[in-house]
């Protein structure tokens, strides 16, 4: 069986029954799934204080389990990574762990893509997609069919619909991104990855269009967006309309972006914060094209 250890770098868990649930439903799909002694661990909005989260990070990366999935997201990792032990990281995904996770988990993705140039896992999480309760939805078959043909090492690519407009595009480069905000955060730091020529792919929940187009720009005026060959934007859910919108939106959010560079930036990858989810090689170089409206990213073996 392929061994997993759920381990949980930034939120707590809202209730225990979740992570129970996605152990049980992990080892029913052939994982040997168990969870980090620290998993459970709760320290104001964290999961244990940073000096548990921090031993647990590192605990991992020396078991060096063949799945490394994050508990959850939240906030928190963040305030870990001047302390971690990156080669420690690098030696587990060297003996063959995968790290997998989103949302806060993008600063641990960035952050050992930048200091190693190793390869992590854009992908579920246990509580909230293991975990989910079937009164809501319980498992999403694509979502958990993606997750285990990238931990076989099956999946070789995956596609989506794209906007009207990039028919013929085909470009490579190092895929990597992650949530919008944490992106954001960690530009200017030593642990930003300057990827040059890169296919960039960014996703958010709960933040209003305006907020959205903020970051974009900030990426855009930073000089990231025009160092990329292209931008893949997933969802951006869970905002409200404000009263004073006036008809804008998601839409003209991404248009203000278009408008200032020549960099394609594509809509419509099926990741982010929604119960259907494909899983991402970050640090991967992929290639990324367009035939009419059937865009994929592939990276094969």
């Amino acid at each position: 069986m392929t061994s997993l250890t759920i381990f949980a770098p930034s939120g707590a868990p809202s209730s225990i029954p979740p992570a129970r649930l996605a152990v049980r439903r992990l080892r029913a799909l052939g994982f040997d799934a168990r969870l980090d002694e620290a998993a459970l661990l709760r320290h104001q909005r964290f999961a244990g204080d940073d000096d548990s989260r921090l031993g647990a990070l590192h605990r991992v990366a020396r078991e060096a389990p063949s799945v490394a999935m994050a508990l959850r997201g939240g906030y928190g990792m963040t305030r870990l990574l001047d302390r971690v032990d990156w080669k420690l990281l690098a030696r587990s995904c060297e003996r063959g762990t995968r790290w997998v996770g989103y949302s806060d988990v993008t600063a641990l993705h960035l952050g050992l893509l930048a200091h190693t140039g190793s390869v992590s896992w854009a992908g579920p999480m246990a509580t909230g997609d293991f975990g989910r309760a079937e009164a809501d939805g319980g498992l999403d078959d694509v979502t958990v069919g993606c997750f285990q043909e990238a931990m076989s090492g099956e999946l070789e690519a995956v596609g989506f619909r794209a906007p009207v407009g990039f028919d013929g595009l085909e470009t490579r480069g190092t895929l990597w991104g992650g949530n919008l905000a944490i992106v954001c955060a960690m530009l200017g730091t030593s642990h930003w990855p300057s990827v040059r020529g890169g296919v960039l792919f960014l996703e958010d929940v709960g933040e209003h269009p305006y907020r959205i187009e903020r970051m974009l720009l900030q990426l855009h005026q930073a000089g990231v967006i025009a160092r990329q060959k292209a931008v893949l934007l997933g969802t951006f859910t869970e905002w409200e309309k404000a009263p004073n919108d006036r008809g804008y939106g998601l839409k003209e959010a991404i248009e203000a972006l278009r408008h200032r560079t020549s960099v394609p930036i594509l809509t419509g990858l099926p990741f982010g914060h929604v119960r259907t989810r494909v899983t991402l090689p970050v640090g991967r170089r992929v290639t990324a094209a367009v035939t009419g409206r059937d865009a994929f990213v592939a990276w094969g073996r």
